[in-house]
């Protein structure tokens, strides 16, 4: 069993997704950071210097100042900056895949082929589909000259 599971593990699709979900969890944190750190402190600032990671509905009706007060305090909270700001996260990752997935595809675009040969014509007098090579028609039993076919 251990040597079936040091197969499976070694094998290249494993291994291609173990460092892809390290990567992208690195990836994800830098997200986060751009987002957080130099992202939104400018849009805050345009909007009204409103740090949006601050942004919070105090349900428990006890006026916290911070998300941190009420957090200490227990209070119920609806975190709608954090929110707002993982929402941006995602749609940064988001549209990192994409433009990712696009140039892989650009990359791996396969040659395009030209059309099979054809196998088969048509008889020219009961319109019935019969091998390219034949000579007479199964269906109608016609003499097929090399002129007469399609």
């Amino acid at each position: 069993m251990f040597k079936e599971f040091k197969a499976f593990a070694m094998r290249g699709n494993v291994l291609d997704l173990a460092v892809g979900v390290i990567i992208g969890a690195a990836f994800g944190k830098i997200v986060t950071s751009f987002v957080s750190d130099v992202l939104m402190p400018p849009i805050g600032l345009l909007v009204g210097k409103v740090d949006f990671s601050n942004l919070f509905v105090d349900l428990s009706r006890q006026g916290h100042a911070s998300i941190a007060a009420a957090k200490a305090a227990g209070a119920a909270t609806l975190n709608y900056g954090l929110f707002i700001n993982n929402i941006i996260d995602f749609l940064i990752v988001a549209f990192a895949v994409f433009l990712l997935v696009r140039q892989v595809n650009r990359f791996d675009k396969k040659p395009e082929t030209a059309p099979a040969a054809p196998t088969t014509k048509d008889c020219p007098f009961c319109l019935s589909t019969i091998p390219l090579k034949a000579s007479k028609c199964s269906q109608c039993t016609s003499q097929l000259s090399m002129g007469a076919t399609k």
